[in-house]
C-alpha cells in the first residue's frame, strides 16, 4: 500500500462525497438560502418611503443605469445548481486527497489498527476538528445575516478557532499514541479525547462570541444551520466510508502476499 494508491482512491472518494454533499445541500440548504434572500428583499421593499423618495430621482438616473452594468452574470438558478455542484466537487476532491495522504502517513502508527481502521479514525478526527468543533462556536449563517463591515473579523475568528481545533487534535492523537504503548487502549482513548475536549472548550470560551442575527427568523436560521452541518457530515462521512472500502482490497492483497512469502520461507 503506497501513498499513491491512497491518493488516487482518496480523490475518487472525494468525488463521490462531493456528489453526495451536493444532493444534501441542494435539497436541504438551498431552499433556506432562498428564503433568507426573499426575507431580505421583502425588508428592503418595506423600507420607509421618505428614504426612498430622498434617493429615487438620483438613483433612477445614475445608479439605476450602473446597476444594469454591474449586475451579476451568474443567475440564482445557476448558483444553486452548477455553481453549488462545482463547489462541492472541488471541496470533496481536495478533502479526499488530504484525508488519503494523512491516512497513508499514519498506517501502522496508531497502535494495532489496520489501515482501514486508521483511515476511519483520520476521517472521524478530521470531521470533528475541522467541521464540527468550529461550527459549534461559529456556526454558518445565511448570506443575509451579519454585517458586511465585520465579515473580516468574523472570518478571522473562525479560522483562528479552526487552527486551534486542528492543532489540538494532532497533539491529542500523538498523546493517545504514546499512552497506548504505556497504558493500553482504554487509557489512550480517554486521555486523547479528554485533552481535546478540555482545550477546545476552554479556547472556545476565551474567544469572543459573534451575535449579529437581529430579528432574523429563528426557524429559518435553524434549518439552514442544520442543513450546513448535514452537508459537512455527508462530505466527511462518505469520504471515510468510500476510502476505507476502496483501500481494503489493497490491504487484503498485501496481507495475502505476506502470508504466502512467510509460508514459502518456512518450507
Amino acid at each position: 500500500m503506497t501513498a499513491r494508491n491512497f491518493l488516487v482512491r482518496g480523490l475518487l472518494s472525494g468525488l463521490i462525497a462531493g456528489l453526495a454533499a451536493f444532493g444534501v445541500a441542494y435539497f436541504a440548504g438551498a431552499p433556506q438560502v432562498q428564503t433568507a434572500i426573499e426575507l431580505e428583499q421583502a425588508a428592503s421593499v418595506a423600507a420607509p418611503a421618505d428614504t426612498a423618495e430622498g434617493t429615487h430621482s438620483h438613483d433612477s438616473e445614475g445608479a439605476g443605469h450602473s446597476h444594469d452594468e454591474g449586475a451579476t452574470v451568474v443567475s440564482r438558478h445557476n448558483q444553486r445548481t452548477w455553481g453549488l455542484l462545482t463547489g462541492t466537487l472541488g471541496v470533496g476532491v481536495a478533502l479526499g486527497g488530504i484525508v488519503a495522504l494523512v491516512s497513508a502517513g499514519v498506517v501502522g502508527r496508531l497502535g494495532r489498527l489496520t489501515p482501514g481502521q486508521s483511515t476511519a479514525v483520520v476521517a472521524l478526527t478530521g470531521f470533528v476538528s475541522v467541521a464540527l468543533v468550529p461550527f459549534l462556536k461559529y456556526p454558518a449563517s445565511p448570506p443575509t445575516v451579519g454585517s458586511a463591515e465585520t465579515i473580516g473579523s468574523r472570518t478571522g475568528l473562525y479560522f483562528v478557532y479552526l487552527l486551534v481545533s486542528v492543532a489540538v487534535a494532532v497533539v491529542s492523537v500523538v498523546v493517545a499514541q504514546r499512552l497506548w504503548r504505556a497504558r493500553g487502549g482504554y487509557v489512550a482513548v480517554l486521555g486523547g479525547c479528554s485533552l481535546f475536549l478540555v482545550v477546545t472548550v476552554v479556547s472556545g470560551q476565551l474567544l469572543p462570541t459573534v451575535n449579529e442575527l437581529g430579528d432574523f427568523p429563528a426557524d429559518v436560521l435553524w434549518y439552514f444551520r442544520r442543513a450546513a452541518l448535514l452537508t459537512q457530515a455527508t462530505m466527511w462521512g462518505v469520504i471515510g466510508i468510500a476510502l476505507v472500502g476502496l483501500t481494503r482490497p489493497l490491504y487484503e492483497r498485501d496481507l495475502a502476499d505476506a502470508q504466502r512469502r512467510e509460508l514459502a520461507s518456512s518450507l
